[in-house]
């Protein structure tokens, strides 16, 4: 936790491209915010300027206005520059924001004053190989899913840690999470919730058909390696971006990564305990997209 950090002088604000609400939300806080002084670059998750203010370390804090789903991706650019991130709810659960629609002119001040904490999020990183090829390369903050690809058969799975076989399964998908997506896929599938301080890799199959019907918890050095035994595609999934197949014989090697996502904080630290019972039991109604 770094205690007492300077207040930041440049801001970039995305919004939900989704949400129409996010984009008023967008323009009148940075109105506000350009009146107190600050430059602010906004857009959306793909638009060049915004990139490029993370990418070329011009922005100080990135405001995320949506839900999980847009603070997920906003996670995924800004880790690897080290820009802190800080959610505004505008969609359902809201376990990584930190704001709640309607109260961000309040709740913002403690920004501008520097009265907050950085909050590090370990992340994962996933590759994809077929013999000696690299086929892909993922950075996650909430977890990577090997599962059945278009045909609504269960996948085989060989799962070995660090370099020893483990167990194989017949199942859904398996799912590789971060303490973050403890709360997110593999909480749905039956796992245990990690507080997101921890640094530990999550393993939970989905669905296992006589197989190993258990979560493994392993600890942040550990890496596992999935290797696909299915006669029919099977897919990829990170942080729930576009699945890329996956063939018979490749294999998914998963660690932890070299990058950390972190989210600004107004709350104590032991805010995710205080919230965890109201996140559990919220009766959310269908929205589109986060």
């Amino acid at each position: 936790m770094e205690a007492q950090p300077s207040p930041p002088r440049r801001v970039t604000l995305v919004a939900n491209p989704k949400l129409a609400e996010a984009f008023s939300t967008m323009a009148e806080m940075a109105s506000y915010l350009t009146g107190r002084g600050l430059s602010v670059v906004m857009g959306v998750l793909g638009d060049e300027q915004v990139r490029h203010s993370v990418e070329r370390h011009q922005a100080d804090v990135l405001i995320a206005l949506g839900g999980d789903g847009t603070v997920l991706r906003a996670g995924n650019l800004c880790a690897p520059h080290a820009v802190p991130i800080l959610g505004v709810n505008l969609g359902r659960i809201g376990f990584l924001t930190e704001i709640d629609r309607g109260e961000w002119r309040p709740a913002i001040e403690p920004l501008l004053t520097g009265d907050f904490w950085l909050e590090p999020h370990m992340m994962l990183n996933a590759t994809l190989w077929r013999g000696e090829a690299l086929l892909g390369e993922w950075d996650v903050l909430n977890e990577c899913v090997i599962g059945r690809g278009g045909m609504v058969r269960l996948v085989r799975l060989k799962a070995e840690i660090e370099g020893r076989y483990a167990t194989h399964f017949a199942a859904d998908a398996l799912i590789v999470a971060t303490p973050t997506g403890s709360t997110a896929y593999a909480l749905a599938a039956g796992g245990p919730i990690l507080p997101p301080d921890l640094r530990n890799i999550l393993v939970v199959p989905v669905a296992p058909h006589l197989s190993v019907d258990r979560a493994i918890v392993l600890h942040e050095g550990s890496w596992v390696r999935v290797t696909v035994y299915s006669d029919h595609p099977a897919s990829i999934s990170a942080d729930g971006q576009t699945p890329v197949e996956v063939l018979q014989g490749d294999r998914v090697d998963v660690r932890a990564g070299q990058h950390n996502a972190t989210f600004v904080r107004f709350q104590d630290p032991g805010y995710f305990y205080r919230n965890l019972t109201a996140r559990l039991t919220q009766n959310s109604t269908p929205r589109v997209d986060e």
